[in-house]
């Protein structure tokens, strides 16, 4: 499936490659690797609108889609920029769809408060948090960007409870990820209370689900930038006389990079489009997208690596940042088994 950009989403993207153009983020990954601080990019995703893409005009939000939340992403995917927006915006998503305070989602949408999805129960993991009454407990680990976040919004089946980060019972314990720029985080929660809300039937795996096509734009943005990256050590690089890209090992190795980043890219057009005119096709269309984007990512990031020979396997080269994003990602948001499982029980019932 492709559809061609509208002028509004065009300038999304080209704003958001040319904001991301201003921090030298992939050399801060590496970086970081030796303990250096890396940049989180919130106050660009701040200036930029991002944090408000999925709130509503009457909260001060710009009141978009998915599929702009995806193409910003993408965007961050190819430059490993961390915006902090895995967490935020389905948050922001669910807060929106359960009628949640206008206050409090303006000051989301703003980025003067930021929020962290917890599936508690709505996706792949059920029982992790039980609720009673407007108190929630249970624990979840390797939640995306808990760690600094003003409120957690967790999702048990159809019902939210908001709670405060700094809140009584909240334990929130980031970790050190193999992927430097990763933000993850393991919640406790014992007997912390919250603002209880619920969604409508059959919506609570929304969150999760479009966690997992945010993930999976990120992983296309990645997979592209390694891509072009081998591409392009392809054609300067020469070998008995001639580009080493002429030969058929790697064009075909290249080619292979192409038909999955397009495979990928296509399901992600299939999944903004479910959410804003079919979102009971949603969880098929976000969760293809996440297993085909894993896939190309995962044989993006190594193969660069290949092309590029012994260069690109050393500490100092871009190649193996990407590589650590490729075996990071697959693992967060339930993983990528969670996914493909996923996909097979919609396929099913739909059988």
């Amino acid at each position: 499936m492709y559809l061609p950009l509208t002028d509004e989403q065009t300038f999304l993207r080209e704003a958001a490659l040319d904001a991301l153009a201003r921090h030298a983020t992939v050399e801060a990954a590496r970086e970081a690797l030796d303990d250096a601080v890396y940049p989180v990019l919130w106050p660009t995703g701040t200036e930029a609108g991002w944090t408000g893409l999925l709130t509503g005009e009457d909260a001060d939000g710009v009141g978009l889609g998915a599929y702009e939340a995806l193409l910003v992403l993408e965007a961050c995917g190819g430059r490993l920029a961390d915006a902090r927006l895995l967490g935020h915006l389905p948050a922001t998503a669910l807060l929106e769809a359960a009628g949640a305070d206008a206050q409090l989602r303006g000051a989301l949408a703003r980025g003067e408060r930021r929020a962290a999805l917890v599936d508690g129960g709505a996706g792949d993991r059920p029982g992790a948090i039980s609720l009673d009454g407007d108190f929630a407990s249970g624990a979840v680990t390797g939640v995306l960007d808990a760690d600094g976040a003003d409120v957690l919004v967790v999702v048990c089946g159809d019902t939210l409870l908001v709670v405060e980060a700094g809140a009584d019972g909240v334990v929130v314990a980031g970790k050190r990820a193999y992927d430097s720029t990763r933000a993850v985080a393991d919640v406790v929660l014992r007997t912390a209370a919250g603002t209880r809300l619920e969604l409508p039937a059959g919506r609570g795996r929304d969150g999760v689900d479009l966690q997992r096509a945010l993930l999976a734009a990120e992983a296309v943005g990645a997979a592209d930038a390694a891509m072009r990256m081998a591409r392009d050590y392809a054609v300067d690089r020469f070998a008995f006389g001639r580009p080493i890209g002429s030969y058929q090992a790697i064009k075909h190795k290249i080619v292979e990079m192409l038909r999955l980043v397009e495979g990928a890219r296509s399901l992600l057009v299939a999944a903004g489009e479910a959410w804003a005119h079919d979102r009971d096709g949603f969880a098929l269309a976000a969760n293809a997208a996440r297993v085909t984007a894993d896939d190309a990512l995962r044989y993006a990031a190594p193969e660069n690596i290949f092309i590029h020979g012994g260069v690109g396997a050393t500490w100092e080269h871009d190649a193996q940042l990407y590589y650590r994003r490729a075996e990071s990602s697959r693992r967060l948001a339930g993983g990528v088994d969670a996914a493909a499982a996923a996909v097979a029980d919609a396929l099913l019932a739909a059988a």
